[in-house]
């Protein structure tokens, strides 16, 4: 089974960077993103038309690129986990977990007995085609997979101690956006119950050994959520860091074409 580097980058101390996938789905985004040495990847399910074919494209062009990739999936169902961990996907991020009960579901179907309850199909994509020795193999992949759950709402803030607690959840992770539309603030990343939702987030992952992960849109964000506590961060969409390079790019040359004109 390929190495997971996200869980690679905790043991050995360092903050785990990634990036998220949800536009370009294309066969040279795994050399592109692997060219900024992040160390996962998600590839987006909730906010993109990626379907399951695709997914198991991006996860076969991922295989000759060090980084972790990972799935978000739009919501805790075993259709969705058990078809990306069987393409291949080392974690999954599953929108708007609410309760440890989902927390659990979710758990069971990306895990193997007896951690959970995922359904065997050896020889596949997540295999690389051969059939390994069944219990090592699983062993291996419950240990291996990082599961991912995404705290967007009051009521996932009021339960994140109880997810946090669930057996094989390994990050809980803000979406920002979503938590403030649901708190009526949206995109008021500074309102103290905002930040408090933060915090209580960081100490119930602190309190459980677990990480606390969260995607910034600039530098001056990601210094802030890291001052908070937050250990895990992913460096925008791909169509976002290409519509600000692009932007920014276009307009240097156009300063410099005026000069020169």
């Amino acid at each position: 089974m390929k190495s997971n580097r996200f869980r690679e980058a905790v043991a050995a101390g360092r903050v785990p960077l990634g990036h998220m996938v949800w536009e370009f789905g294309t066969r040279g985004i795994s050399k592109l993103v692997e060219s900024a040495e992040v160390d996962f990847v998600l590839f987006d399910m909730e906010h993109s038309g990626f379907g399951i074919e695709r997914i198991f494209d991006l996860i076969s062009w991922s295989k000759s690129s060090p980084y972790a990739p990972m799935v978000r999936v739009p919501q805790a169902q075993y259709h969705f986990l058990a078809r990306v961990m069987d393409a291949g996907a080392l974690g999954v991020m599953v929108a708007n977990v609410e309760t440890a009960a989902q927390a659990r579901e979710i758990v069971d179907a990306v895990k193997y007995a007896p951690l959970g309850k995922r359904g065997v199909g050896l020889g596949t994509g997540h295999t690389d085609y051969l059939v390994p020795d069944p219990p090592a193999y699983f062993r291996e992949s419950n240990e291996n997979t990082v599961v991912i759950c995404q705290i967007e709402s009051p009521t996932g803030v009021l339960n994140c101690e109880a997810i946090a607690a669930v057996p094989g959840v390994d990050v809980l992770w803000v979406g920002h956006f979503d938590l403030t539309q649901s708190m009526g603030i949206p995109g008021d990343f500074s309102h103290p119950d905002f930040l408090a939702s933060l915090r209580r987030v960081v100490q119930a992952t602190n309190a459980r050994g677990l990480r606390a992960g969260i995607q910034p849109g600039n530098l001056e964000q990601a210094k802030a959520w890291r001052d908070l506590g937050f250990n895990v961060f992913s460096w925008g969409a791909d169509s976002a860091v290409y519509r600000a390079a692009l932007v920014q790019g276009v307009d240097q040359l156009r300063q410099l074409t005026q000069i020169c004109t």
